[in-house]
């Protein structure tokens, strides 16, 4: 349990890097470029996907797997399903309930967080989480 309590932590330090990237680049597309905010929010959320693939493969789970292309895909398609919660959430957040783009922005990423870790705990880097 201890394990994986550390690696939960490794996790959100990771995510929360990943979190500027992703918060930088939707607000760069939205408000500079005036892109659609769920394009915006897409696009913000992919790089930081990839940037937090690499930071968990070496920090968190100290990957050794030499089949990095499918350890990728598994990991980038554990974020896919994510970002449609994440849009999801954001759209009946700020849609239906009116609240503030960005603070149901915040909201969803602490949900897909979750998710997140829990999925690639147990997919992406099984063979490690043991």
């Amino acid at each position: 349990m201890e394990v994986l309590f550390l690696k939960f932590f490794k996790f959100g330090v990771v995510g929360f890097s990943g979190m500027f990237i992703d918060f930088f680049f939707t607000w760069l597309c939205k408000e500079k470029l005036k892109i659609n905010k769920f394009v915006a929010n897409s696009t913000g959320f992919a790089l930081a996907a990839t940037s937090n693939y690499f930071l968990n493969r070496i920090w968190t789970f100290r990957s050794q797997n030499p089949e990095i292309g499918i350890e990728y895909s598994l990991f980038i398609l554990i974020s896919l399903v994510g970002l449609g919660l994440n849009n999801l959430i954001i759209y009946i957040l700020n849609k239906k309930f009116k609240m503030n783009f960005y603070l149901a922005k915040i909201f969803a990423t602490g949900v897909v967080t979750i998710w997140n870790f829990l999925a690639n705990y147990s997919i992406t880097f099984r063979q490690l989480a043991q």
